[in-house]
């Protein structure tokens, strides 16, 4: 085998010249770029501080491109930057048409937009349709109002059940725990109705049998593409609609919180008829993202809409990207799965066949700022449910040689496959999850409302490293930031890793620029089934390129017949060896 090879925020008025794609491709394009795309989730809290305050911003994200542009991602998915007390870091919207001051302004936004298409990197804006701020105006009018009003049918108002109204509407439960339903206080302190929250009480759930309600976030859209967006990840898209009479309804034990946690088995088979939770994957969801669509269709140029839907089994989920509703559902099922040659090979077969039987591509991703970070993830095996998180006294703590090494064997076979890819912010640096948060730092909604049963999701929000001798590792000009850093994050920090051969950082630029060069986004697996591998591996050939994965403990032989070019390993190969956990690339011969 032989082996192949902090910037300054700029004037919002300067004068922009695009590259790589120019600007009418960018309007007019018909490629569906969005078929292969590898898209980079960018928190905005969490990714680059600007002014020092301790939290991320729209500036600090415009400064910090020519480092995405150099990592080589398609796109980027900014988290919400609305307007928002920020109970819930953002997802709970106060103004869905302005950004929240602590990220900056439009005008901000509208830069940011122009640097990154400058760059040819293209920007997907997060929107939360399923609930508002209990801050937004249409809530405090419809708080203002007598029940069975119109200002209270855009949310879900009910009566209390028993003869005071004491007891809840029925009994489900926040998927950040504790009741889903909260009772107002009347104006001459008398109780009132109660309102739905799937999430914290701070976020009432809108009620989408309204049509004022559609009408708005028709409008919501067209403001943010007509500024020039390349489309929305919608979160908690399989929640919109509620099942009429809103009956009582108890998941199963290992159910997670958002929909999914099934085995991998039930959420690859057909013929599994689990119930379906009356506040998830409602068919009525569908006539939204129908007309959602249409919206889009207005505008020149391929937009795209991309589903946060935790639904199984795979062939319900592709329900989601037919060809008159959204472009692309995260594959949770992917990220869910366990580091095994078994479970990857029955996931990756099932998804390319679901999302295929409706002309859309899979999506593959490992991380994001719901659940634990695979560096650490991996390593702990299965059990961790979306939204619990990891901390000092969870059962089981990783070790964190084990997980990085998992993770960029994982990472290199998920940027392999054809279809998009996520990419979720510092996780191309190794980043682990922050354990050893001190429990008054925590903010997550979930660790209040289970009375610290739960850890969350803050340690995989905690500001990401730049610089290894700057103050916050180069998150900001000072030291402040809103999660406190772990002190051993100058390990991770860009700067120490671009440059190095052999660094995480290193190998996600290679495999993103071999990924492009063989244009695998848009090839097709063939399984090498007929060599002879152990149960702990997995081998295909994608286009031009040959992926051997060794999920096993022992090191493993490359046949002599599929013997070539090593183009990436994510870890360890001697010779013809592929060592335990690790991933190589072959150019097929």
């Amino acid at each position: 085998m032989t082996t192949a090879q902090n910037p300054e925020v700029g004037d919002p008025t300067e004068t922009l010249t695009f590259v790589g794609l120019d600007a009418e491709t960018l309007v007019t394009t018909g490629s569906e770029w969005w078929r292969s795309a590898v898209i980079y989730q960018i928190y905005p809290r969490s990714f680059a501080d600007s002014d020092g305050d301790g939290l991320g911003d729209l500036a600090g994200i415009t400064g910090r491109l020519p480092a995405l542009k150099e990592l080589g991602v398609d796109a980027i998915w900014l988290s919400p930057f609305f307007t928002s007390p920020q109970h819930d870091a953002g997802y709970d919207v106060a103004d869905y048409c302005d950004v929240d001051p602590r990220f900056g302004t439009l005008a901000d936004f509208d830069f940011l937009l122009a640097k990154s298409h400058a760059l040819g990197i293209r920007v997907i804006v997060d929107l939360v349709p399923n609930h508002t701020s209990w801050d937004h105006q249409w809530f405090r009018e419809a708080k203002a109002a007598a029940p069975g009003s119109l200002e209270r049918d855009r949310y879900i108002f009910r009566n209390g059940l028993g003869p005071n109204g004491d007891t809840p509407p029925n009994n489900w439960e926040s998927v950040f725990g504790g009741a889903a339903w909260t009772r107002l206080t009347n104006d001459d302190g008398t109780p009132g109705q109660w309102y739905l929250h799937l999430f914290d009480q701070s976020q009432p759930d809108l009620n989408w049998q309204n049509q004022w309600v559609r009408e708005q976030f028709r409008g919501i859209l067209r403001f943010w593409l007509d500024r020039g967006a390349d489309g929305f990840r919608v979160d908690v898209a399989h929640g919109l609609v509620k099942a009429d009479g809103l009956p009582d309804y108890t998941p199963p034990a290992e159910a997670g919180s958002m929909g999914g946690g099934a085995s991998i088995a039930d959420a690859l088979s057909e013929k599994v008829d689990a119930p379906t939770p009356p506040y998830w994957a409602q068919e009525g969801v569908h006539e939204i993202y129908r007309d959602w669509n249409h919206v889009l269709s207005e505008y020149a140029g391929e937009r795209v809409l991309c589903a946060e839907a935790w639904v199984e089994p795979l062939h319900k989920l592709a329900h989601w990207v037919r060809d008159d509703e959204m472009q692309q559902a995260f594959n949770f099922t992917y990220l869910e799965a366990n580091w095994s040659a078994r479970e990857l090979r029955l996931v990756i077969d099932g998804s390319i066949e679901a999302f295929a039987s409706v002309g859309a591509p899979s999506t593959w991703v490992l991380s994001n700022h719901d659940v634990v970070r695979h560096a650490t993830r991996l390593s702990l095996g299965p059990g961790h449910l979306q939204g619990d998180g990891v901390g000092p006294k969870s059962t089981g703590l990783p070790d964190p040689v084990d997980g990085l090494r998992r993770a960029r064997a994982a990472t290199a076979v998920m940027l392999s496959l054809p279809g998009s890819a996520y990419i979720y912010q510092g996780e191309e640096l190794g980043l682990p999850e922050s354990i050893y948060l001190p429990d008054e730092a925590r903010q997550d909604p979930t660790w209040f409302r289970t009375h610290g049963e739960r850890y969350g999701r803050d340690g995989c929000r905690v500001p990401i490293p730049w610089q290894a001798d700057a103050p916050s590792y180069g998150f900001g000009p000072g030291d402040a930031s809103w999660l406190p850093q772990p002190d051993d994050w100058n390990q991770y920090a860009r700067d120490q890793e671009s440059g190095v051969t052999g660094s995480t950082l290193e190998l996600y630029k290679l495999a993103l620029a071999l990924r492009a060069e063989h244009d695998l986004g848009f090839g097709a697996i063939t399984w090498l089934d007929d060599l002879g591998f152990g149960p702990d591996v997995i081998a295909f050939t994608n286009r031009d390129v040959t992926v051997i994965a060794n999920t096993g403990a022992m090191p493993v032989e490359i046949p002599v017949e599929v013997l070539g070019e090593l183009l990436l390993a994510s870890g360890a190969v001697d010779e013809a060896v592929v060592g335990p956990d690790t991933t190589v690339w072959l150019r097929t011969l």
